[in-house]
């Protein structure tokens, strides 16, 4: 009976499909969230930006800290760009108002947002 085993390949297919369409269902990524206004510190831990939206006022010096473990990352956004690390610290000041997108080059998923004003 050569059905059943086939029957059952096709059914783990299925589920498995259907099963990762499932995913990310979250409503956008993690830049797209509510901002966090007072905070001025960014990790970088576990492959986010934590937390991913930021608030801060003109002046403000935003600082990066790189804390995955032996993972490396950068800060990449219009005007300024970390170097590659896994621990350290990169700090930029944000002049104008206005909302500023960044990401990690190394992982695309890796998205952050400073809204600045």
């Amino acid at each position: 009976m050569r059905t059943r085993p086939l029957a059952t390949v096709l059914l783990t297919l299925t589920m498995t499909l259907a099963l990762a369409g499932c995913g990310g269902g979250g409503g956008g990524s993690a830049a797209d969230q509510a901002p966090v206004s007072g905070v001025t510190t960014v990790k970088l831990q576990n492959l986010q930006f934590k937390p991913p939206v930021i608030k801060v006022p003109v002046g403000a010096k935003v600082t990066w800290s790189f804390d995955d473990g032996s993972v490396p990352h950068n800060v990449v956004g219009p005007g300024f760009k970390s170097e590659t690390m896994d621990s350290g610290t990169f700090e930029h000041t944000f002049t104008s108002a206005g909302t500023v997108d960044y990401r990690c080059d190394l992982h695309t998923n890796m998205k952050g947002k400073v809204i600045v004003g």
